[in-house]
């Protein structure tokens, strides 16, 4: 099974070779047709500590790291 990719952007760099990752994406409401906006935040490693925050981040998934991070950075996106 393929490992899930996605894109987000540095909301937290404040752990040791941690940073949080805030996901966006779009749907549409079932019933009312608007576009939602809905966002999740997904801890990941880092392990160069070289992300900051407002940076557009890649991550994949992993093998679970701790209790929280399952995810490790890739690539910056931009």
């Amino acid at each position: 099974m393929p490992k899930r990719i996605l894109q987000g952007v540095v909301v937290s760099d404040k752990g040791d070779k941690t940073v949080i990752v805030k996901v966006e994406r779009r749907l549409k409401h079932p019933l009312y047709k608007k576009t939602i906006r809905s966002s999740k935040r997904y801890a990941a490693h880092d392990e160069a500590n070289s992300r900051k925050i407002g940076d557009v981040v890649k991550i994949i998934e992993s093998r679970p790291i701790s209790k929280t991070k399952s995810w490790v950075v890739v690539e910056g996106a931009a």
